[in-house]
């Protein structure tokens, strides 16, 4: 079971669930706006991503900016801000046990099938 993070205003994460979708991959959705990850989910992800916390963020955001966050505070910030502004994290990311995925092309996600 695949835990997709999901914004359906965003076209990368509607054609990352298509592709999921006709691969037939089983998939539980969450909107992480309206459901956000905690910071411990946050840093589970990290972890599965073997990521700098920075590659999860979304730096274009004007939240990015307007909260003075920048490419080179540490992680525990940079996650944290994600806890409290879920609109910063990078989407579409697929999670599947203790793996996950971004999906910047969609077609990263399928290295979790």
């Amino acid at each position: 079971m695949i835990e997709y993070w999901h914004n359906p205003r965003c076209s990368k994460s509607r054609q990352g669930l298509e592709l999921l979708a006709e691969k037939g991959a089983e998939i539980t959705l969450r909107k992480y706006l309206e459901d956000a990850p905690t910071l411990d989910e946050l840093r589970a992800t990290q972890a599965a991503l073997d990521v700098a916390a920075i590659s999860m963020m979304r730096t274009s955001e004007k939240t990015f900016e307007e909260l003075g966050l920048s490419k080179d505070l540490d992680d525990t910030t940079l996650l944290q801000a994600m806890a409290d502004h879920p609109i910063l994290i990078e989407r579409p990311l697929g999670k599947k046990g203790d793996k996950a995925a971004i999906g910047r092309p969609p077609e990263k996600l399928l290295d979790l099938l």
